[in-house]
């Protein structure tokens, strides 16, 4: 008796299941005809596509383009997305539609490191975005400003110099990324701040360790 009912249950679940597939399937194939969608991969519910993005994500979005074509639309988490993968297609989006497509979706991962998206990476498109991005292309990014902070990069640069060259006197190893990271720092805070923070100046953790943080924060995916 106990085994037919588990006969009976294996059967309905194989056939619910059967049936959500089978709808998942039309629905999508009329959302992409009705909405006019560029081509793409299904997606399961809640987590679209996110299964076939492995350690190598740029590698498998390669594949599907391949499959799907130079212009594709999935679902990452519940944030539909547009993947362009060629030349062409990049530059329409990028700078003849530029506007279309200058906005940014909430992300949390943004909220989280950037003051709820006030930073010029993260920002929504807007008057708030073009004065932020106005205002570090004058006094950060412009030609005289860059020329001004050449004498510290120069400092900065012999500082490390210095340092890999005592050193090499001590036969001692040196840690290239982290001191090209290191300079990195410091150039941007002398450029921005006015003055060198030392790693425990910014947080309990140390500067560089929360620069990695905000980096694999923002890498993160958002489920929506």
């Amino acid at each position: 008796m106990a085994s037919m009912a588990w006969i009976v249950f294996s059967s309905t679940l194989a056939l619910i299941a059967a049936l959500s597939f089978f709808l998942r399937e039309w629905l999508w194939t009329r959302l992409i005809r009705d909405r006019k969608l560029p081509p793409g991969p299904t997606g399961w519910p809640v987590f679209g596509s996110l299964h076939l993005l492995g350690k190598l994500p740029h590698q498998d979005l390669h594949q599907l383009a391949e499959k799907y074509g130079p212009i594709m639309y999935m679902r990452l988490g519940l944030v539909p997305t547009v993947v362009v993968s060629s030349p062409r297609a990049a530059e329409s989006i990028l700078k003849t539609h530029d506007l279309v497509f200058a906005n940014r979706q909430p992300n949390e991962a943004a909220k989280y490191i950037s003051y709820e998206q006030k930073n010029v990476s993260f920002a929504p498109y807007g008057s708030y975005w073009r004065n932020v991005r106005k205002m570090c292309t004058l006094e950060l990014l412009s030609n005289h400003k860059i020329n001004s902070f050449m004498s510290t990069r120069k400092e900065e640069l012999a500082l490390l110099i210095g340092s890999i060259k005592d050193a090499s006197r001590e036969r001692a190893a040196v840690d290239l990324s982290a001191k090209v990271s290191s300079l990195s720092a410091d150039i941007s805070c002398r450029m921005v701040f006015g003055k060198k923070y030392l790693e425990k100046e910014f947080d309990e953790k140390g500067f560089t360790p929360v620069i990695h943080e905000a980096m694999r924060l923002a890498a993160s995916f958002n489920l929506g």
